[in-house]
């Protein structure tokens, strides 16, 4: 299976978006990948759908704050299937991995109904949390503007949660809770473990800054 990704890097690597965009860019899909084959070690999936999935995943760059974002995967998903069409993949294949695309946003809500598009699901969101996630996270919102956090109540205690103003804000608006709809028992496990190092920086963050 690891020969798969960089077959196919090697030919559609030209198609995807320059950008510059830290947290979508070859690292995160090499990341994506190796989460993908552990889940699939475990839980099977077909290898090259899976890894043109990882691959195309991102391959329309749409930011976080553009109105466009909800509609991001279903994009990438139609450029990912002419490309594939075009160098001659049958049309099951190319469907098996469009759907994945489609299907792997937390925006999108559209729910994966193969364990392909499962299994991206939980790839993709398992670079969103732990370690990695906590980077992404203050990478992002740096590219967004946004504060670190809101001096006077962190943990949001007397105030609504605003995480397109405040980069802390988004661990419990989101990422904290991201563990609860991974679709493989694979996901889920390596999803808890990097939601304990979630939970310990918040915590560790809110006792520094009072």
């Amino acid at each position: 299976m690891s020969d798969r990704f960089a077959a196919l890097l090697a030919e559609f690597g030209a198609a995807l978006p320059g950008g510059d965009d830290g947290a979508h860019d070859l690292a995160h899909l090499r990341r994506v990948w190796a989460n993908a084959r552990r889940i699939a070690e475990a839980e099977g999936g077909d290898g090259e759908v899976l890894a043109a999935a990882v691959l195309l995943h991102d391959c329309v760059a749409v930011e976080k704050s553009s109105p466009l974002r909800g509609q991001a995967s279903r994009l990438a998903a139609d450029r990912a299937g002419a490309l594939l069409a075009g160098r001659g993949w049958p049309a099951g294949r190319v469907d098996a991995v469009a759907h994945a695309i489609a299907a792997h946003s937390f925006s999108a809500g559209i729910a994966p109904g193969t364990l392909e598009a499962r299994i991206l699901q939980d790839a993709d969101r398992l670079d969103a949390i732990g370690y990695v996630g906590i980077a992404r996270c203050f990478y992002t919102a740096g590219r967004l503007g946004s504060a670190l956090y809101h001096a006077d109540d962190p943990a949001a205690a007397q105030r609504p949660l605003d995480d397109r103003a405040y980069a802390l804000d988004h661990f419990r608006a989101k990422l904290l809770k991201l563990a609860d709809g991974f679709q493989t028992a694979t996901g889920a496990r390596l999803a808890a473990e990097r939601t304990g190092v979630l939970a310990a920086f918040v915590a560790g963050f809110e006792a520094e800054t009072g």
